[in-house]
């Protein structure tokens, strides 16, 4: 038998809340990604990341910014020039990213058949449940 949670185990005042909750993200590790090897200007990261809107990708340099993931440099040029780097933070992100990719290509192949698995059984269970009409249907 194991012991029961601690209700308190997530106290609000912990430092382990202030965590960045956007390094989860779907767009921070590719940001990231897109600055490893120095700044880049906005369309330049937003080339790569196919189908990120232009609100979500300043969101998301916006939060890395205040996070102290990247700087955002902005010159006084005509037109406007503003270019973005990671920080030492932000870099220390790579060695996760690069853990993160090291599991998936490991693990890929199981997490696929596990998840066929799982949607095949839901799918037998709800057609298992359904009438004849609407076996007829499916």
């Amino acid at each position: 038998m194991t012991a029961d949670l601690d209700p308190e185990m997530f106290d609000p005042v912990c430092p382990s809340s202030l965590m960045p909750f956007q390094i989860g993200n779907k767009w921070t590790g590719m940001v990231v990604l897109c600055l490893e090897h120095g700044r880049r200007r906005f369309n330049e990261i937003r080339m790569p990341l196919r189908g990120i809107t232009p609100k979500v990708l300043t969101q998301t340099l916006r939060a890395m910014e205040r996070d102290g993931l990247l700087v955002r440099t902005a010159y006084p040029e005509n037109p406007p020039r503003v270019e973005y780097e990671l920080t030492a933070l932000g870099r220390s992100l790579l060695t996760l990213i690069e853990a993160a990719r090291t599991w998936s290509k490991d693990h890929l192949p199981a997490l696929l058949a596990a998840r066929q698995a799982h949607d095949s059984a839901i799918d037998t269970s709800l057609r298992s449940q359904a009438s004849p009409e609407q076996r007829n249907r499916v």
